[in-house]
């Protein structure tokens, strides 16, 4: 039998190791088999789910993970915590190789990568009561914190702004924010390094989205843990993340530091992803002051996506190079340092109005002409 995973001791001096990576994605990759026939079912496909992604994480740093629906962003972050096994590519932790690691030789990393999970409803067990819910990571890592798990318990539910009293309650007598903190204890329980934040707020209304938010980045400043936050609404994800990755059909085309990302973008996705972001106005023409950009069409299935740039069937400066060459995550002339783009045709770094919209979609731009006769 395997020894336990042994995680190496901290090396040099706290600045050095703030500089270390905590977390490393090489070349990860995780393809569902796709089963058909009858009456022997055999594997007539893949669905390429995550397909080859690069990212590291820093001590204490938050990182946020961004795309459309079905991009793949939940399933990297369930293979950043080994709850589904990788096909391909390497999780490095702390220096340590975890990507095939055995139940027992993860057994020390579990406590220090925890995950929040979308829904503050289905996550919680409904006959279990939150003194339970939170303490079950201790016992199940046999944790015995000084004045009992009660004690510890009760510490928690103070931190993410419950009131301890609360102990004894099911989670049916909780709102949703108040069930999401609750996940958020629960995932402090063991005192991690890592969270990885499955679009935490995503299910709550906007008053409490901001407070989660709020709450995380508290937790964050006063104990220094890192953050994986994945979402598809771009406001929270820029209010939250220090560098943000753009994710589309399984693959990161763009990552960067959140001002790059957000106010020098390069790849034509995220131009599009940033001008579908709703924008309130109050004097008339106050909104002529960025681009707007109307993609035609859904995502292209996992299953057999497009060759080349998968973004090409979408993209509108698409040419016959895209669709033969994989463009290289790499870093473009006039991004920043640290700012990799892949793509072979990349924009400007600006998302000031463009003068003419872009719109792919031959049907809106029809409806739209016809609004204006």
């Amino acid at each position: 039998m395997k020894e336990d995973l042994v995680l190496p001791a901290p090396r040099g001096t706290a600045a050095e190791r703030e500089r270390e990576p905590l977390l490393e994605v090489s070349g990860l990759t995780k393809h569902f088999p796709v089963k058909g026939g009858f009456p022997i079912k055999r594997t007539v496909g893949q669905v390429q789910a995550v397909d080859g992604i690069d990212l590291s994480i820093g001590v204490a740093e938050s990182f946020g993970l961004v795309g459309e629906s079905g991009c793949g962003k939940s399933t990297t972050g369930r293979l950043i915590t080994r709850l589904l096994e990788p096909t391909g590519g390497t999780i490095s932790y702390r220096g340590r190789d975890i990507t095939h690691a055995r139940r027992k030789q993860l057994a020390p990393v579990r406590s220090e990568i925890q995950m929040i999970f979308q829904d503050p409803y289905s996550s919680l067990n409904p006959r279990q009561t939150v003194g339970k819910i939170i303490s079950g990571p201790m016992e199940i890592n046999g944790i015995d914190p000084a004045g009992g798990r009660e004690k510890r318990v009760r510490e928690l539910l103070e931190i993410v702004g419950l009131n301890p009293e609360h102990y004894n309650r099911f989670p049916h007598e909780f709102s949703g924010g108040q069930r999401q903190r609750i996940g958020v204890a629960r995932a402090l329980a063991l005192d991690p390094k890592l969270i990885v934040a499955d679009e935490p707020v995503s299910a709550l209304d906007v008053s409490i989205q901001a407070q989660v938010v709020n709450l995380l980045q508290q937790v964050q400043r006063e104990l220094g843990i890192a953050f994986l936050f994945i979402a598809h609404d771009l406001a929270v994800v820029r209010h939250f993340s220090q560098r943000v990755a753009v994710m589309y059909l399984g693959k990161i085309i763009e990552i960067g530091d959140r001002d790059s990302i957000y106010t020098r973008p390069r790849h034509p996705y995220t131009h599009a992803l940033l001008s579908a972001v709703p924008e309130v106005t109050l004097t008339e023409g106050a909104g002529r002051n960025r681009e707007r950009i109307r993609l035609a069409g859904d995502v292209p299935s996992p299953i057999s996506p497009p060759s080349g740039c998968r973004f090409r069937t979408r993209c509108w400066k698409a040419q016959d190079k895209c669709a033969t060459e994989v463009p290289p995550l790499v870093r473009i002339e006039g991004n920043r340092e640290g700012h990799l783009t892949a793509c072979h045709f990349p924009e400007d770094p600006t998302i000031t109005d463009r003068g003419e919209d872009i719109v792919l979609d031959p049907a809106l731009a029809a409806l739209e002409e016809t609004d204006q006769g």
